[in-house]
């Protein structure tokens, strides 16, 4: 797991890895893929999300699948690209940039998704063990309660935490943010989880 000292990282190279993280990771690939294959503008479909979960709901599975894995891939390459460039310390802070272009992107009114998908590329992209760790969480939450709100909410909670432990105490503070905002962009999510009114996976109407 690599040591992030983003500190360290000179005023020139911060500007270019935030730019870039930021860039890449406001791409609406859901938006594109979905109009792409005729359904119009996501944005006028079911919660008007550009989430792979709102691309779910055009009825098209391998395009939802396609948007998780390109608003993953997008902040994993920022932060491969970063770390080839400038070197390990830039890696986290482009991930952490494409993670906030996606949720603010410039081309949609600062108006995107809730991040999820941008998270698990940033962890890919500078600590890939926290992938697996993300996944087992998810899946078992998701196993007991059928939530995928729920599961993705309480798997951004845990990865900060296994973080500090483990001794990454930057990337631990970095990740608790994002998963500071990525709460509060699913505070809908939330107060339906609180009322009882959150779908569950596989859940129909």
């Amino acid at each position: 797991m690599a040591n992030v000292n983003f500190l360290q990282i000179g005023l020139p190279a911060l500007i270019a890895v935030l730019s870039l993280g930021y860039l890449l990771g406001s791409i609406p690939f859901g938006l594109i893929l979905t109009r792409m294959a005729g359904h119009g503008d996501l944005r006028q479909i079911g919660s008007g999300n550009i989430g792979a979960t709102n691309v779910l709901r055009t009825g098209n599975k391998k395009l939802a699948a396609a948007t998780l894995l390109l608003d993953a891939l997008k902040a994993t390459a920022a932060a491969v690209a970063a770390q080839a460039v400038f070197g390990a310390n830039a890696g986290l802070l482009a991930g952490f940039a494409a993670f906030i272009g996606h949720l603010f992107p410039v081309w949609l009114g600062f108006k995107g998704g809730k991040g999820v998908a941008t998270y698990i590329g940033t962890l890919l992209g500078v600590t890939p063990l926290m992938v697996a760790v993300f996944a087992v969480v998810w899946l078992s939450i998701a196993f007991i309660t059928r939530y995928s709100s729920l599961s993705a909410l309480i798997a951004t909670l845990v990865i900060p935490v296994v973080l500090w432990i483990t001794g990454a105490e930057e990337a631990a503070i970095v990740t608790a943010i994002m998963t500071a905002v990525s709460w509060w962009r699913h505070k809908a999510n939330i107060e339906r989880l609180i009322a009882g009114t959150e779908s569950r996976i596989g859940q129909k109407g």
